[in-house]
């Protein structure tokens, strides 16, 4: 018995994906959010600095950029643009959806 207690004691657990949105201002500092505390505020700030860059980017290219919307392996990552600033919203990906637009809106 004590070799199965082993097996089912663990002291590490996986860490889930941030969840909820948060707002930042030109500088890339975050004003408000939803995304639990667990999550450092350094990580939203790797974020928002990303998105912000993209948003720059686009304007230096005279490319009009109201939002952007992309995925990594398991996390959406939802943003728009807000006067030099951004709103971001994160979630964890559900990969039981379909992703054919013909498939969500019949």
């Amino acid at each position: 018995m004590g070799l199965l207690k082993w097996f089912s004691t663990s002291d590490t657990a996986i860490p889930r994906l941030p969840e909820g949105s948060f707002t930042v201002d030109r500088h890339g500092n975050v004003m408000s959010g939803t995304v639990g505390a667990e999550y450092s505020p350094r990580l939203l700030g790797d974020v928002a600095r990303e998105v912000l860059s993209l948003f720059q980017e686009a304007r230096a290219l005279q490319m009009p950029l109201a939002g952007l919307n992309f995925h990594f392996t398991g996390l959406r990552v939802t943003a728009r643009e807000m006067h030099g600033g951004a709103i971001i919203f994160l979630s964890p990906r559900n990969f039981f959806e379909s992703t054919l637009p013909s498939e969500r809106n019949p």
